[in-house]
């Protein structure tokens, strides 16, 4: 019979807090970042909350992962390798990593994981990645279900993908946008996201003899739907996807504890008996809510490239979280409004609408009377910019989020019991589900119970009380003739049990160390320029150690003059605005070139690569 493969939900970590609030709402694996050297650098951990993060996720066999995925310049490497040092003593499974230098160092034998921001695109690149001694490669957003399958049936690195939240519009780890106009590099953790600020689309007249037509005014043209794969698991999994990924180390604990419910249970329905596929942890978790990505942070929803270029993947309004769609202004009164179709909108949640501008709008309910919508303050409707036929959104669901701000979840781990008769007294055994066995025993005189249903139905009452412990019960089986046996002492022999098997369980977790690292192999090219952000001398020797022979300071290090890509990205802004020429059947899609976006951060040249249909952001 086949081993089932293992499908591990991973789930992002802003702290210790948010780590362990995805472990119980049912995520295999987290990852969170460090106090340095994180590509969320507001999102950084001492390592002794990363120690206790360990410790719980261990629990349940589940994993945490350090998000070390930044450039490192060469003032940095020492203190690196100490903090990872001390992440792998503290329990860490493995370092999700972009710098190459690392693998030049003196490491302690923990995974490594190439991020997504190393530019994994290409079978030729995850080969070379495999090869360089990377356990798991996280694959480019960008990447359609046949490219995957293509790179899975290439090598047989783990594969870990993203399917839900934010998407980058540029690939991963190529971006220096951020860092050419306001010296704020993605690479180093510190994003300005200009991709979410609004700009102007416009075009250069000819030869500068009139002023420069503006396309598209003020909006946010870079800004993309968020990631929801959530229809597609099988699909990826099938492809070669072993690890599904949330996006979030920023988000807030609702978001976390919403969007690995919902994923927990997608992935649980592909695990049904007879399935190919298992968890990558242990335990049963059970919800206190329904989940629902539109009811926390959601910019509206694309499965991105997956499948071709089908849909709007754009978000050009707003890049804030709409939430969901609630249905449209019927009347409009001076304090209320109604809306054309029953909902269930409460005191306290927030609505939120696109005037006809293009702006979004928003309020707090107040109450609500007979369908009558009534927002907080002294609104005047009337003289607002609400409109009949506008689309009502509700980005803030009160109750909702009520729910998930208590213990919104239970997560437990089987434990058969059976209690037995000994020579001195009684003994209470324990299997977990992961075949851990512990006992205790009861030492007393054994005394025949005068009332033995009664008796009977003490073992069973007080022996299957697990209570707050991370157990349930599966079966619990007696033999044993009824003696009379007092609480107290039963309520002992299994407390003991429980915390035994608890620390059973810790002391069992079998960490994986990392494979011993391979001779360099070749790199598929003889150089390699900016893009490969090289930081350090540990990274050139990386590279020259593989047979490159030109390697190119990284942007960071040298910044470029006009001319220098900044973006490459697969969203294309032309065919975004129906402009795109395959499209249209026209050269330029009745668009004159160049094209250009500007704000008050710059103004920067579009160019289109429309045989790999693929737009590029240029400096001037």
């Amino acid at each position: 019979m086949a081993i089932p493969q293992t499908l591990e939900l991973l789930s992002p970590a802003k702290n210790k807090e948010f780590g362990m609030a995805a472990i119980s709402h049912g995520a295999d694996a987290v990852y969170i970042g460090a106090a340095q050297f994180g590509a969320r650098s507001a999102a950084g951990n001492p390592v002794s909350e990363i120690e206790e993060l360990a410790a719980y996720a261990h629990l349940y066999k589940a994993k945490v992962y350090i998000a070390l995925n930044t450039i490192l310049f060469d003032n940095e490497l020492a203190d690196a390798g100490k903090l990872i040092d001390r992440l792998w003593n503290a329990g860490a499974d493995a370092l999700i990593i972009q710098d190459m230098g690392l693998l030049e160092m003196d490491l302690p034998p923990i995974p490594l994981f190439a991020s997504t921001q190393a530019n994994n695109q290409t079978v030729a690149r995850v080969q070379f990645l495999e090869a360089s001694g990377f356990e798991r490669v996280i694959l480019a957003r960008e990447l359609g279900i046949r490219q995957i399958e293509e790179i899975a049936q290439s090598t047989t690195v783990a594969l870990e993908a993203f399917v839900h939240g934010a998407i980058c519009a540029c690939y991963s780890g190529q971006c220096y946008f951020s860092a050419a106009i306001g010296n704020r590099s993605a690479n180093r953790g510190e994003c300005g996201q200009p991709c979410r600020l609004p700009w102007n689309l416009m075009f250069q007249s000819d030869q500068g003899l009139e002023e420069d037509r503006v396309l598209e005014k003020e909006r946010h043209l870079l800004s993309l739907k968020d990631m929801n794969r959530s229809d597609h698991l099988g699909r990826l999994a099938a492809a070669g996807i072993t690890s599904f990924k949330i996006e979030g180390r920023l988000k807030d604990l609702a978001y976390v504890k919403n969007i690995t419910a919902f994923y927990r249970q997608k992935l649980d329905s592909l695990m049904t008996s007879g399935s190919v596929y298992s968890p990558a942890s242990s335990g049963r978790t059970s919800f206190s809510f329904v989940p629902d990505p539109l009811k926390t942070f959601n910019r509206g929803e694309t499965d991105y490239f997956l499948f071709g270029r089908k849909g709007k993947i754009h978000s050009f309004d707003t890049p804030k979280s709409l939430g969901e769609k609630i249905g449209l202004v019927d009347r409009i009164d001076t304090r209320y409004l109604t809306l054309k179709k029953s909902h269930d909108i409460q005191n306290g949640d927030g609505l939120c609408y696109m005037d006809q501008r293009g702006s979004l709008q928003g309020f707090q309910v107040n109450s609500t009377d007979q369908g009558n919508i009534y927002p907080s303050g002294r609104m005047n409707l009337k003289k607002s910019s609400l409109f009949s036929g506008a689309l009502i959104y509700r980005n803030h669901d009160h109750l909702f989020l009520k729910k998930l701000g208590g213990d919104s979840a239970q997560r437990r781990i089987g434990l058969d019991l059976s209690f037995h008769e000994t020579v001195e007294g009684f003994v209470l055994k324990g299997r977990d589900e992961d075949e851990n066995q512990v006992e205790v025993r009861l030492d007393m005189e054994k005394i025949v119970a005068q009332n033995e249903p009664a008796a009977l139905a003490t073992l069973n009452k007080q022996l299957g009380k697990l209570g707050a412990s991370v157990f349930y019960l599966g079966q619990l089986t007696l033999h044993s003739k009824p003696y009379f046996i007092p609480t107290r002492d039963l309520n002992q022999i299994r407390r003991a049990l429980l915390e035994r098997m608890t620390l059973k369980r810790a002391k069992a977790y079998d960490r994986a160390a990392a494979i011993p690292r391979p001779l360099p192999a070749p790199y598929p090219e003889t150089q390699v320029d900016f893009t490969a952000n090289v930081s350090n001398e540990k990274a050139i020797e990386f590279y020259r150690k593989r047979g490159v022979k030109i390697v190119e300071s990284a942007f960071e290090l040298s910044p470029h003059g006009p001319g220098t890509v900044v973006m490459t990205l697969r969203h294309c802004i032309r065919q975004a605005l129906g402009a795109c020429p395959k499209e249209t059947k026209t050269s330029s899609g009745g668009w004159s070139d160049p094209l250009f976006i500007e704000n008050k951060k710059g103004r920067f040249q579009l160019v289109f690569d429309c045989k790999r249909c693929q737009m590029k952001i240029l400096t001037l």
